[in-house]
């Protein structure tokens, strides 16, 4: 399984940015989807996951109301649109999945290269 992700950039503080992913390999094989993010000096972070068979969503609290994680079947993909973005959500943003039924968490069996998100004040 290989995750590829795109989308990052630089905003200014209320604008918006889209993360796309795209899961190529044993698809079958994927459960929830969803996102990390890492901040210099800190330790990673949940953001979002995305239960792969049906249509639950669950956020860390921080997100919620702002950012949206959705899915596309027919392409394998899974998006994050990041709405009203603060300068404490600057991070790098990591595309994850999960070979095991484990919603709500999000264990990253998978992990893609991460993108750049920068948000200034």
């Amino acid at each position: 399984v290989q995750l590829q992700a795109s989308g990052g950039g630089q905003v200014q503080a209320g604008g918006s940015l889209r993360l796309s992913c795209v899961v190529s390999g044993h698809t079958f094989r994927i459960y929830g989807m969803g996102w990390f993010r890492q901040a210099p000096g800190k330790e990673r972070e949940f953001v979002a996951v995305h239960d792969w068979s049906g249509t639950s969503t669950y956020y860390t609290d921080s997100v919620k109301g702002r950012f949206t994680i959705s899915r596309d079947y027919a392409k394998n993909a899974v998006y994050l649109q990041m709405n009203i973005l603060k300068p404490e959500d600057t991070a790098v943003y990591y595309c994850a999945a999960d070979k095991g039924p484990s919603y709500p968490s999000l264990l990253g069996d998978y992990v893609g290269q991460g993108t750049q998100v920068t948000v200034s004040s």
